[in-house]
């Protein structure tokens, strides 16, 4: 599974990041590295809940975050 992350800035000026692979997980921040961090942090909450749930198939995964 490769997850991406999608990120633009709303027109009051906060930045919104979201994982389209995985529904709901999107996040705020009042800068584009803010949100693209906090969506980063809650698809590995997700992705993790899933697999301990049972609710996800163990499958090949690679992650993959730039360092600042």
């Amino acid at each position: 599974m490769n997850v991406q992350v999608e990120c633009e800035q709303e027109t009051d000026g906060r930045w919104l990041a979201e994982v389209p692979q995985l529904p709901g997980v999107l996040a705020y921040g009042s800068t584009a590295d803010e949100a693209l961090s906090r969506a980063q942090v809650l698809a590995l909450r997700v992705l993790a809940e899933q697999l301990e749930h049972g609710e996800a198939k163990p499958q090949s995964l690679s992650i993959t975050i730039s360092a600042a």
